[in-house]
């Protein structure tokens, strides 16, 4: 049995290119950077403006390991920001954020989700899209004119309709989100129901940080002659990020991250 045991680890170890130890130790290590996480919010909820600097200083903590844990899971401080459309509008039933005892264990566990908006020619086209927390693959979006409900729920059928529902589906508080519908289909799917506090973005730094960087690779939104021009290179930077873009906390393309998974558990199970 031990042996047994053994020879799964020197799989696992093996596909993902690194030592037997390094299993334990990356496992062991997720938990604590997951932990400080939760202080660093819990933090930023009563000081939005601190930097990682500060963070440390008030958490008694290397600041160089909250630089790095802030990075990892995409948490910042809050800036304000030029002019954009806000979210009007906040769910009236109330969900705990489950991420705070939660974190990501296998593929489909966590999924996270929110909507940016990308100005063109004077007006706004939204993108939803919905990841997966451990895989960091975009397992789901949605490119439209609006940001109502049909948004977010077009996004998560997308995303159910080629993989399996999470376990926990993680969001901001905005009413897209609390709409009754949106609610249906995740309770009808058996999913908890997680949610950022009230002015934390923090709380969903994933796509937060995701945005960011996408926004950086699509460049200037009116270089388009059309929008449809517009929304095809939506899609095609969403695939090369999923496909061919190295994701620094993985160190691969999150798609392949997800299937050297895929194949580790068929070979141990």
């Amino acid at each position: 049995m031990i042996a047994k045991v053994k020879d799964s680890k020197t799989l696992i170890a093996k596909a993902l290119g690194i030592s037997r130890s390094a299993i334990y130790y990356q496992s062991k290590k997720l938990a604590k950077d997951w932990e400080l996480k939760t202080k660093i919010e819990e933090t930023l909820s009563n000081f939005p403006s601190y930097g990682y600097r500060r963070v440390a200083l008030h958490l008694h903590v290397n600041k160089k390991r909250a630089q790095r844990v802030m990075k990892l899971f995409g948490v910042r401080a809050y800036r304000r920001r030029g002019r954009k459309p806000r979210k009007k509008g906040f769910a009236k039933m109330f969900f705990p954020n489950l991420l705070k005892t939660n974190y990501p264990k296998h593929a489909n566990h966590i999924w996270v989700s929110d909507f940016t908006y990308i100005p063109f020619k004077g007006k706004f086209l939204y993108l939803a899209t919905v990841m997966d927390l451990f895989t960091r693959e975009v397992v789901g979006w949605s490119v439209l004119t609006n940001h109502s409900a049909s948004l977010v729920l077009e996004a998560i059928f997308t995303a159910l309709n080629y993989h399996s529902s999470p376990d926990i589906f993680h969001s901001d508080n905005g009413k897209e989100y609390g709409s009754r519908m949106f609610i249906r289909v995740l309770t009808e799917f058996g999913i908890h129901i997680s949610r950022s506090q009230k002015s934390s973005p923090w709380e969903n730094g994933y796509q937060e940080s995701f945005y960011s960087q996408f926004k950086v690779d699509l460049g200037d939104p009116e270089r388009f002659k059309t929008l449809g021009e517009l929304v095809y290179e939506i899609h095609l930077l969403i695939w090369k990020y999923n496909h061919t873009r190295i994701h620094s906390a993985l160190k691969m393309p999150p798609i392949l991250f997800a299937k050297r998974c895929q194949k580790l558990v068929e070979r141990v199970s």
